[in-house]
């Protein structure tokens, strides 16, 4: 079986990550300029520039206009979704809630086991964002179920719910859409933040089970709904 080389741009694109990693740049940090990179590597600008792009493509470093390139918030992730997947169904709004009532529950627990006490300040800071309007932009503010993720300590869990979040970022604003009722959305956050504070397991895996069962309940509610109502059509 015959393998492709990697290109020029390619294997630039992993030098330039190396570069980024030896130089203990953080997400944010200003990189080197691509008159200054393509002298390094001995390349053309322009090799350069297509590396970059390349980078950009994935989070790891973007282009600000006037600025210059910055690290990216995507380097230090090991799991990267796809931009410019198809939009999905009527069922792919479900079916996220399904996926989240698997995986979520166990890794409540495993946050309340951990309670890294700055994690845990920043769930409790990540609850109130129930309070506040669904929005299809990423916003600055963490994600309390990304919150929830990262207190327990283990980064890919963290990783995997940030990156099914961001790749139906558009159902996830459907969901918090079809259950609407944000009072209550952030009376169960609060309950499942004082459980991995006070490091019962058994609490927040059990309440975030429920919080996701009747979020789950609500979208299929929803989903029926119109689809009775496109029937009658």
């Amino acid at each position: 079986m015959n393998r492709t080389e990697p290109s020029l741009s390619e294997r630039l694109a992993d030098d330039i990550v190396d570069i980024i990693g030896r130089q203990r740049l953080e997400p944010g940090d200003v990189l080197a300029s691509s008159r200054e990179l393509a002298r390094r590597f001995e390349v053309t600008t322009p090799t350069v520039r297509e590396a970059l792009r390349r980078l950009e493509a994935t989070g790891i470093v973007e282009f600000r206009h006037g600025s210059g390139t910055y690290v990216g918030p995507g380097f230090a992730r090991t799991l990267l979704v796809n931009p410019h997947r198809p939009r999905g169904g009527r069922d792919s709004v479900l079916e996220l809630a399904e996926a989240r009532l698997v995986m979520e529950p166990a890794i409540a627990a495993a946050a309340a086991r951990t309670r890294d006490a700055e994690q845990v300040a920043q769930l409790e800071r990540s609850a109130h964002n129930a309070l506040q309007p669904p929005r299809f932009d990423a916003p600055d503010r963490m994600h309390f179920h990304v919150a929830l993720a990262a207190a327990s300590g283990n980064a890919l869990l963290r990783e995997a719910v940030e990156a099914l979040l961001h790749v139906r970022a558009r159902e996830q604003v459907e969901i918090r859409y079809r259950y609407d009722d944000r009072e209550r959305d952030h009376a169960e956050h609060m309950d499942i933040f004082a459980a991995v504070r006070d490091g019962d397991a058994e609490a927040a895996e059990r309440l975030t089970r429920d919080h996701l069962t009747s979020i789950r309940d609500a979208v299929a509610a929803a989903s029926q709904a119109a689809a009775a109502a496109g029937e009658e059509e």
